[in-house]
């Protein structure tokens, strides 16, 4: 081990050479002192190597944030209502139209938001979680999800009725499912894309997912509010869909401390 100071350690196993019988002790002596501290270097210097590694490949907990809502600009439309023809013993008569829910203040719920792009994070060392969505009352709930890429769902059937999923993505496998009460199917996305899933048995149920490539994607409240925290500082773009509204985008800039406030105005169509 050049350099480590280890090499001198063969010093203690030699012999003394002739003719310095006796002063064989003293440079004995002389020899293991000068061992031990160069060795007590080298390893020091391992230690110091090693840490360091550790630190070069340790995840950064970053402080920045972007935190605010997606609202309603302009006139809210008229709430629309849809009739039910079929199941009514538990679908009920009418159903609200949820392609466009909003808050008192003209929040947007169950907007997507998410950053454009994105800062570099570590691949994941487990699977993603399992997402789950339900129908039931004849919806699907929640109405959005997000699952990250390679990650599946559980789809539910609490109502005592027959059910169908449908779906034909155009990135991940199409699905046509017939669901009876209480079975659960679990089907996996591997590839990002946003999906629209269907009943064909009742015509008005809708639900949505979205499929992430990365972490930076979230669904807002019934508030129209967000957060994506966990963010280096830097110029980054935000951009929200809504299934009724389309897609927006705004350039920001983020911060090492602070949340960044920011309002996405989405106009009605």
């Amino acid at each position: 081990m050049p350099g480590s100071g280890c090499e001198n350690l063969f010093v203690l196993r030699g012999v003394a050479p002739a003719g310095n019988v006796s002063t064989s002790g003293v440079m004995g002596t002389q020899n293991m002192e000068i061992a031990m501290t160069r060795l007590r270097a080298g390893l020091l210097v391992v230690v110091v190597a090693a840490l360091a590694t550790g630190m070069a490949t340790a995840r950064v907990a970053w402080g920045g944030s972007v935190k605010g809502a997606v609202i309603l600009k302009g006139a809210a439309p008229e709430p629309r209502k849809l009739p039910v023809t079929i199941d009514q013993y538990v679908c009920g008569k009418e159903k609200s139209a949820e392609d466009l829910v909003l808050s008192p203040e003209g929040g947007i719920r169950n907007a997507v938001v998410w950053l454009e792009n994105p800062p570099p994070t570590p691949a994941a060392a487990a699977p993603p979680p399992v997402t789950a969505m339900d129908q039931k009352d004849c919806v699907f709930t929640p109405r959005v999800v997000v699952v990250a890429a390679g990650g599946r769902i559980d789809f539910l059937n609490s109502d005592r009725l027959l059910h169908n999923l449908h779906s034909t993505p155009s990135a991940n496998p199409p699905f046509n499912r017939a669901q009876p009460k209480g079975r659960t199917i679990p089907i996996a996305f591997p590839h990002p894309e946003i999906v629209r899933v269907s009943c064909d048995l009742h015509s008005w149920m809708r639900g949505w997912v979205v499929v992430a490539p990365h972490p930076f994607y979230t669904v807002t409240d019934a508030a129209g509010r967000f957060a994506l925290p966990g963010l280096p500082p830097g110029r980054y773009t935000v951009r929200a869909w809504q299934e009724r509204l389309g897609t927006i985008s705004r350039e920001i800039v983020v911060g090492d401390q602070d949340p960044t406030p920011v309002t996405l105005e989405m106009t009605a169509r």
